[in-house]
């Protein structure tokens, strides 16, 4: 229940955010959503007049209206009736549903449906825009007045048009909107309601928050007995029905829920599912909108797993599935561009750990780090797969251990390159491809996450992979090898702590091959030129000579003579240099064993380092001598 906990005491601390509408980056609104109330795609808007009258009507696309909600309303399915208290479909909210040909099973449901709101309407708790729409509706000529307004649209026999045909042409000309934004039938349009004045601007009805207190207040005082909340370990009255739509507002997937009294969800040990966990309404309320308030808000979503980090005080936090260039941008103290300066491991740490020092100061002293991972198995259910609760010192100085280790020089971001630790998303990249699926992905992001929250050693599969896939450039393009190096350099260097310069004192074996590949493969580059784009000997011997790299290194020497011929004085300087690392490497040790990853690491920091270097200067530095 910790979990349910602290998001209950997220919702606590956000208060002040209840009802305030924002926006995602894609522009879609969302909003910490008050006790009582969830959210609905609407499809017709309709304005009430402050008297109880028809004043206009408007089809919309499908927008996410936050709308009073009933527990037995927000749970129903199939043939079940269960109106909303205010806003719902057409043939609950219609008086006039059966007489333009709407079909009902066995009962009206708009009977239900207007008892409920007359209730709301005529109880103290009620207000004049609830009382307006009312007296509207209770007149029963809704589908008349939309039928007037152009908005739905009848046959010939003045029913309900179904689903829109041609046929239907000769009557109402081309297809209407309303057809546009409902799947089904006109009857399954979502309707919801506004109040219109005259004389002054009134708050919409969803966004008003003197709306949200009527109908909880109003509710509050309908809800029955008290039972021991397994949450709080107060005693408040308990639900049975707990909240869906958590990923996204068409998400039929619940977190809790205890529906199967012939099964074996709880019977054998329980004769009622509320002796398996009480939870009370509201903790269950403000848990749940917390939660869809969060995920969307900061929320990762890879195949429906959702990644979700936060702090109980609701600010955004460093997530452990980013790279340290997306973290760099939320934390001021750190740029992400490489200098001189940074380019070891230990003045980025020093970097990195100043930028977190800093972050850690804008949170309260008593701030804790939630991190949970959601999916779902069925369209009904919703599993809790990874959760953890931190000290936020601990939480970021683990993530500033991650960030300063598994690190290397990355350029596959577009019009930029960094120092740090790749993304969890482009670690299972590097590993099985960019066109892996899905679940792999978010599989190795889940087994990934106790490597950077409890410091755990990396899997030896992903290591393996990461190396396999970057020690074969042949099987993709330039740009993805690229990434894929850089990548698998990071995941191995965690392992190896070398730094990502280039190291010239090392004598390791596999790190000095690694840098031979490397100073061969720049000088056939240069001898082909800029305008060459086919790969070179030494990057298509790449995999072969990461399983023989002595056998391999005779072949590409032996393809590098015309190159050199090519270059002539020019390229006097790499020849010297790859005589020098050859030299460094010990007569036994120069063999068919096969390469770990450290060659990688020596390949990369060479290579860098040459193209780093004036090509101008080279040649000046040869004649003097």
């Amino acid at each position: 229940m910790s979990w349910l906990l602290q998001l209950y005491k997220t919702y606590e601390a956000n208060l002040d955010q209840v009802g305030i509408i924002e926006k995602k980056a894609n522009d879609k609104e969302y909003t910490l959503l008050p006790v009582a109330h969830t959210t609905q795609n609407a499809h017709i808007e309709v304005n009430i007049t402050e008297d109880g009258n028809f004043h206009s009507a408007f089809v919309i696309d499908k927008i996410n209206t936050v709308i009073p909600s009933t527990e037995e309303s927000a749970s129903r399915a199939g043939s079940k009736i269960a109106p909303y208290p205010l806003h719902d479909k057409l043939s609950y909210v219609a008086g006039d549903f059966v007489a333009y040909g709407g079909k009902v099973k066995k009962e009206e449901p708009f009977t239900y449906y207007i008892e409920q709101l007359e209730n709301w309407a005529l109880s103290p708790y009620s207000n004049d825009k609830v009382k307006s729409i009312y007296s509207y509706l209770k007149k029963q000529q809704l589908i008349k007045d939309l039928v007037k307004e152009n908005i739905l649209y009848l046959d010939k026999d003045e029913k309900l048009i179904e689903a829109w045909d041609k046929k239907y042409e000769s009557l109402h000309g081309d297809k209407p909107a309303i057809f546009s934004v409902i799947t089904g039938g006109q009857e399954s349009a979502f309707i919801r309601f506004n109040v219109h004045s005259s004389t002054r601007l009134l708050e919409k009805v969803w966004n008003d928050t003197a709306m949200y207190d009527s109908f909880i207040k109003y509710y509050n005082n309908l809800l029955g007995g008290e039972d021991l909340c397994f949450v709080t370990g107060q005693k408040l009255p308990s639900t049975e029905k707990h909240a869906n739509k958590i990923r996204n507002a068409g998400d039929k997937a619940k977190l809790i829920s205890a529906n199967d009294k012939a099964g074996f969800t709880y019977r054998g040990r329980f004769n009622k599912s509320i002796e398996a966990a009480s939870i009370s309404y509201e903790v269950s309320q403000k848990a749940h909108n917390a939660l869809k308030w969060l995920i969307n808000r900061q929320g990762k979503a890879i195949d429906n797993r959702v990644f979700l980090v936060w702090g109980n005080e609701g600010s955004p936090l460093p997530s452990p599935i980013e790279d340290t260039f997306d973290i760099s941008r939320m934390m001021p103290g750190l740029s992400g561009e490489p200098t001189q300066t940074l380019f070891t491991n230990k003045e980025f740490s020093r970097e990195f750990a100043k930028a977190l020092d800093g972050y850690k100061n804008d949170l309260s002293t008593q701030a804790d780090v939630n991190i949970l991972i959601l999916d779902s198995a069925t369209t009904g259910r919703l599993a809790v797969l990874y959760y953890r609760n931190f000290n936020k010192e601990i939480y970021l100085d683990r993530l500033k251990k991650w960030h300063s280790t598994c690190v290397w020089h990355h350029g596959y971001k577009k019009g930029t390159s960094f120092i740090g630790a790749p993304a969890t998303k482009d670690i299972a990249y590097a590993a099985y491809g960019p066109r892996a699926n899905e679940k792999i992905v978010k599989g190795l992001m889940e087994r990934l996450l106790p490597c950077i929250v409890d410091d755990k050693r990396t899997p030896k599969d992903i290591v393996k992979s990461c190396l396999q896939r970057a020690s074969n450039p042949a099987s993709m393009e330039k740009w993805e090898w690229e990434k894929t190096l850089s990548v698998a350099c990071a995941v191995i260097n965690r392992e190896e702590g070398f730094e990502v310069a280039l190291d010239k004192e090392s004598k390791d074996r596999d790190y000095l091959f690694g840098r031979l590949l490397a100073v061969a493969d720049v000088l056939e580059r240069r001898a082909l030129g800029s305008e060459e784009t086919r790969s070179t000997n030494a990057i298509r011997y790449m995999n072969g000579f990461s399983k023989h790299p002595a056998r391999t290194w005779k072949t590409i020497q032996d393809s590098l003579q015309p190159y050199q011929a090519r270059l002539g004085t020019n390229g006097l300087y790499l020849t010297k240099l790859m005589d020098e690392i050859a030299s460094k490497i010990e007569l036994d040790d120069f063999n068919n064993k096969p390469l770990s990853g450290k060659y990688l690491l020596g390949l990369y920091s060479q290579r860098h380092e040459l193209y780093q270097k004036k090509e101008a200067k080279e040649p000046v530095e040869e004649n003097s001598k």
